[in-house]
């Protein structure tokens, strides 16, 4: 069953939605790769985390101090209930774009299941190690545990490489008036928005193994946008 998803390695409902997709397939029986699409849900971002999370959170938002924390800590308890250990409150936020390079140049190279190992650990880099997935040297010992060639890699680096379709995908997802993630498309035609329910993805897997007539989720689930996070 192909499953495409649109994402940004700094959301965190994408991180727990892909989580909540595997578990649904699982209990689906149906065997899935999935095939992340790039959106940036900040392209302006810095190369550098600039101040703490909370603080980011509670200004984007208009909360205060204490609330943000909140709400950050309520996430991190849905990513640990889907078995990650969730960090969010201590990310280094920054941009994403070599991030999402990286993942189209192993998807060239081995396909989508070398992209989704990519994917797995450029997830794991960012809520759970803290790390910041513009720096290079992340990149590229994540590159390198998952076999790709050295060389090659800081070539990637030191170019564009890859830039123009990491917008593409972007471009699709508007084409497709995708403007929150994640945003999961099954067989081309069932769609899932946001990090939905473990049971309700399950359902919409199910009807695609039969081929019935498209079921998309209702009410969008957790996602977010340019303009923030939502749940």
């Amino acid at each position: 069953m192909k499953v495409v998803y649109w994402s940004d390695y700094s959301c965190p409902f994408c991180y727990i939605g892909e989580a909540r997709l595997k578990k649904a397939a699982k209990e689906a029986g149906v065997n899935i790769v999935p095939e992340m699409k790039a959106f940036q849900l900040d392209p302006t971002a810095g190369l550098h985390a600039e101040g703490d999370t909370v603080t980011r959170f509670a200004k984007k938002y208009g909360l205060s101090m204490e609330s943000a924390a909140h709400r950050i800590d309520m996430i991190s308890e849905m990513g640990r209930g889907e078995g990650i250990d969730f960090r969010y409150a201590t990310t280094l936020f920054t941009n994403t774009m070599n991030a999402h390079r990286l993942t189209k140049f192993a998807f060239y190279k081995g396909g989508p299941v070398l992209a989704e190992q990519i994917a797995e650990k450029l997830y794991a880099a960012y809520f759970t190690d803290n790390l910041e997935l513009a720096d290079h040297s992340v990149l590229k010992r994540i590159a390198m545990e998952c076999g790709l060639d050295e060389a090659d890699i800081d070539e990637l680096l030191a170019s564009d490489r890859y830039k123009d379709e990491v917008l593409l995908d972007e471009r699709e997802a508007q084409r497709y008036q995708i403007y929150a993630v994640p945003y999961f498309l099954v067989n081309g035609v069932y769609a899932i928005s946001g990090a939905d329910s473990v049971e309700h993805i399950r359902e919409i897997l199910e009807r695609a193994k039969k081929d019935e007539a498209p079921l998309e989720s209702e009410e969008p689930g957790m996602h977010c946008g340019p303009d923030g996070c939502h749940f």
